[in-house]
């Protein structure tokens, strides 16, 4: 684990994107609403929730006190964006957390259709933008 103690607390920002893949029948049970309940809403609570156990999943990260987390979805041709922001005040990053936190929407929308089409594919999880720290500001190109 890296010892973060002389570094100072600063505001610190990450937003992770992932996108399922799948068929017109099944991102309209998405749209819909599936046996199981609402995918995107359970997806939301999922990735809120992986984020903030984002140090019991990944060995090495540290445990951070998050000050938010918004899981928001865009519907894309043929799939679906998991779009995933995660905020602190701390002494590292929170890049980790936002792309547990896109995963686990991603892999929680698959589990709620999965009945409807085995055959999605999940992609494109990716770290966006991030603020803060000693590195400064990421933003991956095109966006």
């Amino acid at each position: 684990m890296v010892d973060v103690a002389d570094k100072p607390s600063t505001v610190r920002e990450a937003l992770a994107e992932s996108v399922v893949r799948m068929a017109p029948a099944t991102l309209r049970a998405v749209r819909e609403g599936t046996p199981k309940g609402d995918a995107l809403q359970v997806a939301r609570i999922a990735g809120i929730m992986a984020a903030k156990r984002t140090s019991e999943l990944i060995p090495l990260c540290h445990p951070l006190p998050l000050t938010n987390v918004d899981v928001d979805f865009e519907f894309v041709t043929g799939g679906v964006r998991v779009l995933a922001k995660a905020r602190v005040v701390g002494q590292t990053g929170v890049e980790m957390e936002a792309l547990t936190a896109a995963a686990a929407g991603l892999l929680t929308i698959y589990d709620m259709v999965k009945a409807v089409d085995r055959g999605m594919t999940l992609q494109e999880l990716r770290l966006e933008e991030k603020h803060g720290g000693k590195s400064g500001v990421f933003r991956r190109r095109g966006r």
